[in-house]
């Protein structure tokens, strides 16, 4: 159980990490968005490159921090029922919704991006806009990444969730 342990320690710090990297993208992504808005309405210079970095960067903070809001439970969760839950029974939901939703939907994602990612690196696509950022192709690259991590972290849960059910832990730690 300890291996077990550790191998989820290190998949959450690994989710820290790129977390933190999200947060700061998530700073660049607004000091982008007020540039873009003070040169287009208050001095009618708008700028492509600018417009696609704003949706560059929030696909990135989205695609990266989604394992982190994970790791610390702040997705979405229709929890009518749930918050009702024992622990114990909490664990046994958040176990199986892994390995039923989680995982292969994630896996089914990376599978069916593969061929929209390598026909985007052979050509090295750009963008279609003139005037609009070149390397789209590494963007797309970032959404295989982001459900690795999602699948991650998925793991670092379900190995959390089993050590509650098997009486280890007391609850999940964030």
């Amino acid at each position: 159980m300890n291996f077990l342990k550790k191998i989820s320690q290190l998949i959450d710090a690994l989710n820290e990490k790129t977390g933190l990297f999200a947060a700061w993208l998530s700073t660049l992504m607004v000091l982008t968005v007020v540039y873009d808005v003070i040169m287009r309405y208050g001095f009618k210079k708008g700028n492509i490159a600018v417009q696609e970095m704003e949706w560059h960067l929030f696909a990135v903070v989205f695609l990266i921090g989604a394992a982190y809001s994970l790791k610390k439970d702040a997705h979405v969760r229709v929890d009518i029922l749930y918050t009702k839950f024992s622990t114990k029974k909490k664990a046994w939901v958040d176990l199986l919704g892994t390995f039923i939703f989680l995982i292969p939907f994630s896996i089914m994602i990376i599978y069916s991006c593969r061929g929209f990612i390598e026909s985007s690196w052979a050509v090295h696509e750009i963008s279609p806009d003139p005037g609009g950022l070149p390397a789209r192709y590494i963007l797309k690259a970032v959404i295989p990444a982001g459900f690795v991590l999602l699948i991650l972290q998925g793991i670092s849960q379900a190995i959390k969730n089993l050590l509650i059910i098997v009486g280890k832990e007391n609850k999940v730690a964030q």
